[in-house]
């Protein structure tokens, strides 16, 4: 009688741990679920003592969408947005609207099986997916689990994640999806920039009922940044189009800040952003006045790039802000901790099909893979930031519409890179570089 050998691991067994039950945590737990599912133990652990987001709205990608709905979460996702028109952003000048360039959200036609850009506010778009796990009962999902320290069992095979509860829980695989702030980065990396870079400006945040501003709103896209020297503002749509998601930017010096944090508790007065803004055009005074009156006013801070996201010999990856945090110009960051989901899900698909030559290989392919494309992504989104400003050397010795006309040829393209992008495509020619 033959004797058939054994597989080394078996995706029965296997144990995967996702620390942190955000956006990129819960999208993480979906792709393993999805791309693998044989994988039957999957735990996220949020240290939080609930599954909620805070903030406002984000923007998602066509890119990012193909993945959600590969999930099988896009519909319900689509169904919380709220409606760019098409128009991915309109940048206007900041003394009359008038048009520089509008970027295209490059939506699909959705007859056919695309997908469109989603504009959705944080918490609602988390509870898509948090319903979706519960659901389908792909993953479990535990709170109030802070991750302080993780220890290799060498000789085990596996690592062991110490919680502040006293608790702790082991894993073969560790995926540490606990955001800009991460305990698990400051642990293994080494890294010296844990003590986040001011990135030199300010924004104020709020959100507003579109009733509030959109009885006759000049423009054919809710989906409008205006553009002035050291100061930009954004509005776009979330929530089906019944909420106003608004951001205003201002560049300062770090002596003026006083205090200010990197917070979303933070807040200031109305009044403070009608002085910042004041001159404006009518629309954003419009918006202005209708903000709550003490809106969030944010420190915004900026990470230098990680070269490394994978640690303890392939037992620890890092994915989303914790391997690649950046700054919000390009309205990115949500979707590349998708994309990492996904890429994730395939590297470790390619691992049970060659286990022998062991998961450190595998998650290697997962950063060589993601890496590239989200330091592109980090160095792009703090470009996008100045040119929104007239910041920089492109815009020295120019007079203003020579600097619009500056912004408009950056611009015209510059999503394209970003939502066009064939991520299989990424995966495979890097499985292909490294002989795997």
């Amino acid at each position: 009688m033959a004797i058939v050998s054994k597989p080394l691991v078996s995706p029965d067994t296997f144990t995967v741990a996702i620390l942190g039950g955000g956006i990129g945590g819960l999208a993480m737990a979906l792709s393993l679920a999805t791309q693998v599912p044989t994988l039957k133990n999957i735990t996220v652990y949020e240290q939080a003592p609930a599954y909620k987001e805070i903030g406002a709205g984000i923007g998602i990608g066509v890119n990012a969408g193909r993945i959600l709905k590969r999930y099988g979460v896009f519909d319900a996702a689509n169904a919380i947005s709220g409606d760019r028109n098409g128009i991915h952003r309109s940048l206007r000048r900041w003394d009359n609207g008038d048009e520089i360039v509008s970027v295209s959200a490059m939506d699909e036609d959705e007859a056919n099986g695309g997908v469109r850009q989603l504009s959705v506010h944080r918490a609602e778009f988390l509870q898509v997916l948090y319903e979706h796990i519960r659901y389908t009962t792909c993953a479990k999902l535990e709170t109030n689990k802070r991750a302080v320290e993780i220890v290799d069992d060498a000789k085990g095979g596996k690592a062991t994640i110490h919680f502040a509860d006293g608790s702790s829980a082991t894993a073969d695989l560790i995926i540490a999806c606990d955001g800009i702030h991460s305990n698990v980065r400051r642990q293994l990396s080494k890294a010296t920039d844990m003590v986040p870079r001011y990135s030199g400006r300010v924004c104020y945040r709020g959100l507003l009922p579109m009733s509030a501003v959109e009885k006759d709103w000049p423009y054919d896209s809710f989906a409008i940044s205006w553009l002035g020297p050291d100061r930009h503002f954004l509005v776009f749509p979330i929530s089906q189009n019944k909420t106003l998601n608004v951001v205003a930017f201002v560049t300062k010096s770090e002596a003026e800040l006083g205090d200010l944090k990197e917070s979303w508790s933070s807040t200031a007065p109305r009044s403070e952003v009608e002085t910042e803004f004041a001159g404006w055009e009518e629309t954003v005074q419009k918006v202005v006045r209708s903000m709550e009156p003490n809106p969030g006013k944010w420190k915004l801070n900026d990470r230098e790039l990680l070269d490394q996201w994978v640690y303890l010999g392939g037992k620890v990856a890092l994915s989303g802000d914790a391997a690649h945090a950046m700054l919000p110009h390009q309205g990115s960051g949500a979707g590349h901790a998708i994309e990492d989901s996904f890429v994730m899900g395939q590297a470790v698909k390619a691992f049970f099909e060659n286990p022998s030559l062991g998961l450190e290989t595998y998650m290697k392919l997962y950063q060589e893979t993601r890496l590239p494309r989200a330091q592109k992504a980090q160095l792009t989104s703090r470009q996008a930031g100045d040119v929104y400003e007239m910041q920089g050397p492109d815009f020295d010795g120019l007079h203003f519409d020579q600097r619009l006309q500056v912004i408009h040829d950056k611009f015209k393209d510059r999503m394209t890179w970003v939502w066009g992008h064939d991520l299989e495509a990424d995966f495979i020619a890097t499985r292909t570089r490294l002989g795997l």
